[in-house]
């Protein structure tokens, strides 16, 4: 079971990049920007101008600003019939790629075949002002305008303010970069970075207690009622009532996600059983869930009582029936002793309650630069040659990054850094690559996954600074590929080790999972429905992050069915079992002597521990620890990342693949289907086997006392007799030693064949026999 090494092109490279954390001069950015490579920029803020001239006939002019820097060239947006105009907008020019000297600003009048020239100014770049955080923003000046030869115009001012910074500047976020010249005014908003927060999300518990004076329309037969529940695209119901009149009780609970600020209602009908597909309405009402009590512990809320509307149709038309109520028993809460969770609990990012009253403080904070991309593989083709327009998504906690679209690049440079606040270490952080589909405000294309890793904090120690080389490695029905490599920078810090040690006695999730736990059925649901509400909520930000995009950070396909998945995990659960199988091999090797100094001294420990019993425990935890230091100078100098060996992807047969890509329900040809259906009966044959194999072992020490072998069972009592009276006058130390040599006697006096309790043990009765 020893695990081979990972290929070289998937493995971990730990780089040194040129960061200013861990050193000591000065030339970097301040300490709270130092995991990420120093960028400088020339920024231009256009504020806005006054006392245009007016070029047109009709006396006005159409005024923008063009901003020109060499070969690149920036443009602001228009207006229509304004002297005095504001944009309030930001050029960002990389300092790597300037190629003049001198900073050109134009004002020109919008026209239909050529634009006016209004005005222009030159800035030298020998004496554009430096500026570095946490500086103050530089102060915008009014600039007198001039034509081309340098020379005042009559009229018109532009207030501007021009600088040398980097990209912790404030303005850096939503500027305009000359590296995304090419970019359409409408898809700028698509390639700036934004920081996203995920909604609120509570758990809604309805407890249906009991409907009285419900008004059937058949009042010939006894009412087989439930009560369905509705929040947005989430629908429950109760059984069937066993009490069949027009006073029902359930006494069920309905658990539904809602996320603040809560848009939709609940719901609830109470609906009779007429026939397959055929329910009568018999009266609904609607809840607001703004004014529903919030519980934070579990203890109960009080119980309400609602009227049931009900809706009759007079003159083909639908109005409400005001004759008569019927009533509902409800106990409503927003359960926010809860976490909801919205990703998978192995590799989960946030385990704290809903309610922020339960919240325990902080224990640190996670820092990530976002560094660069090594090796990328063209994701879509543009004018005949292939592409790729890279941004990244950091998920931590309620907390989503995503960093710039670095446009038409192989190798696109960030170094964007973001920060975390940790409750719990024993959290992971995801990170994603991407290629942006919506560079030309186009909203037809999807954006593509390129890779994604995790960290696991806990693996982290606190105040180093770990940079390395992730592989991005994705999935496709072709097999595992490496679709570049990601440089991170990754820093945890401390605020308090006590709190941090401490938090390893705490419950992994809040106390309410452990006093009313939901079944594990109910976790899938509400985590599936948590994911939707999530990635329908990010969708609908300004620039959107997309579903896709959220959906592939949440893993929210991990439950389908993998064959290559199902092998990864078989073969983990044979490497825990290989230490046991090791110890088992070890010592059937000191019981035949095989080494026979070793077997000695094993029997002389042995003689040791049975003579001192109260050295057994003392001498086992000091061996843990001998080992804990032993393997110390072996621990892991690195974060744990995706690991195509463990995964099974790099010997995934095509097939497998295929079904693991297929869609559900299936869209694949009806002999592809058969073929699988039969592998998967071969497989789950062998499964059964194994099963009942186990339930048989079970059964037969469950038959020694229970008689169904009366001359089995009545020699197992036998022996428990004579065994009880012998062990009583006998000491304790004198049978383990006895036992212990006999177990560790020389081969000499073994023989092959089972030993005597083994024999007695297999010949035991057990119920497979009985089974058809």
């Amino acid at each position: 079971m020893q695990k081979l090494p990972q290929s070289v092109d998937f493995a971990l490279k730990e780089t040194s990049p040129n960061i200013g954390a861990g050193s000591a001069t000065g030339n970097k950015l301040s300490c709270t920007y130092d995991l990420v490579e120093q960028m400088q920029y020339l920024y231009v803020r256009v504020v806005k101008a006054r006392d245009l001239p007016p070029k047109d006939v009709t006396g006005s002019c159409d005024p923008y600003v063009e901003v020109k820097l060499g070969n690149y060239k920036g443009v602001t947006r228009h207006f229509e019939k304004k002297s005095n105009p504001e944009w309030n907008q930001v050029f960002a020019f990389s300092k790597d790629r300037i190629q003049a000297s001198v900073l050109e600003v134009f004002v020109k009048d919008k026209d239909v075949v050529l634009d006016d020239l209004i005005g222009c100014m030159m800035f030298d770049l020998n004496e554009v002002p430096k500026r570095v955080p946490p500086d103050s923003p530089l102060a915008p000046q009014w600039y007198r305008l001039e034509d081309r030869k340098g020379g005042k115009i009559k009229a018109g001012e532009l207030m501007l303010a021009v600088w040398m910074g980097t990209q912790a500047d404030e303005a850096f976020p939503d500027a305009w970069h000359s590296d995304a010249a090419s970019v359409g005014p409408d898809g700028v908003n698509n390639i700036r970075s934004k920081v996203y927060l995920s909604p609120k999300l509570w758990y809604v518990r309805v407890n249906v207690i009991e409907a009285q004076d419900l008004v059937p329309n058949d009042k010939s037969r006894f009412p087989e009622v439930f009560v369905k529940g509705t929040v947005g695209n989430q629908a429950l119901r109760t059984r069937i009532s066993q009490i069949k009149t027009i006073n029902p009780m359930w006494n069920d609970d309905l658990i539904f996600v809602a996320a603040e600020p809560f848009e939709e209602p609940l719901i609830l009908s109470v609906e009779d059983r007429l026939g397959p597909n055929k329910d009568e309405v018999l009266g609904k009402c609607m809840i607001p869930l703004q004014l529903v009590q919030r519980r934070l512990d579990h203890k109960p809320v009080n119980t309400r009582w609602f009227n049931l509307e009900k809706h009759v149709v007079l003159d083909g038309e639908l109005k409400k029936d005001t004759k008569f109520a019927s009533r509902i028993h409800l106990r409503i809460c927003l359960d926010g002793g809860y976490h909801v969770l919205d990703e998978s609990t192995h590799y989960s990012s946030d385990l704290r309650p809903t309610a922020k009253q339960l919240w325990r403080p902080s224990i640190g904070i996670l820092e990530v630069g976002v560094l660069s991309a090594l090796g990328l593989m063209p994701m879509k083709t543009k004018d005949g040659r292939g592409t790729t327009d890279a941004y990244c998504v950091a998920k931590y906690g309620q907390k989503w990054v995503r960093t710039r679209t670095i446009v038409d690049s192989f190798t696109p440079r960030w170094n964007e850094q973001y920060t975390w606040e940790v409750f719990d270490p024993c959290t992971v952080i995801t990170v994603g690559v991407f290629d942006n589909g919506h560079l030309h405000g186009g909203g037809g294309g999807k954006d593509s996954r390129i890779g994604k890793m995790r960290i696991r904090l806990s693996t982290l120690e606190t105040d180093r600074v770990y940079t390395h080389s992730y592989p991005l490695l994705a999935l496709h029905p072709s097999g595992v590929k490496k679709m570049g490599e990601l440089q991170l920078a990754v820093r945890f810090r401390c605020s308090s080790l006590v709190n941090m040690l401490h938090m390893y006695s705490h419950p992994l999730l809040p106390k309410m999972h452990y006093i009313q736990p939901l079944s594990v059925m109910q976790l899938d649901s509400l985590r599936h429905q948590a994911m939707q509400i999530v990635s329908t909520r990010l969708s609908r930000a300004e620039p959107p992050l997309r579903k896709e995009v959220v959906e592939y950070m949440l893993d929210v396909d991990l439950h389908k069915w993998s064959m290559r998945r199902s092998k990864a995990n078989f073969f983990r659960i044979m490497g825990v079992l290989s230490v046991l199988i090791a110890v088992g091999k070890w010592f059937d090797q000191i019981c035949n002597w095989k080494n026979p100094l070793t077997t000695i001294l094993i029997h002389i420990l042995f003689i040791i521990l049975v003579l001192y019993p109260e050295l057994i425990l003392p001498t086992v935890f000091l061996y843990l620890f001998v080992i804990g230091l032993w393997n110390f100078r072996w621990r892991p100098r690195h974060p744990p990342h995706m690991d195509t060996r463990l995964s099974h992807a790099d010997a995934a047969h095509p097939d497998e693949l295929d079904e693991e890509f297929d869609t559900f329900p299936t869209s694949r040809p009806s002999d592809i289907v058969r073929m699988r259906y039969d592998r998967l009966r071969s497989i789950a044959g062998r499964v059964q086997t194994v099963v009942g194999d186990l339930a048989t072992q079970g059964e037969r020490f469950q038959s020694l006392l229970s008689w169904r072998d009366p001359r089995a069972t009545t020699i197992f009592v036998t022996f428990c007799l004579i065994a009880a009276i012998v062990l009583y006058v006998t000491p304790f130390q004198v049978v383990g030693l006895l036992v212990g040599i006999y177990v560790l006697r020389h081969p000499r006096f073994r023989h092959k064949l089972p030993s005597v309790p083994l024999n007695f043990f297999r010949r035991l009765p057990a119920r497979s026999d009985s089974m058809l």
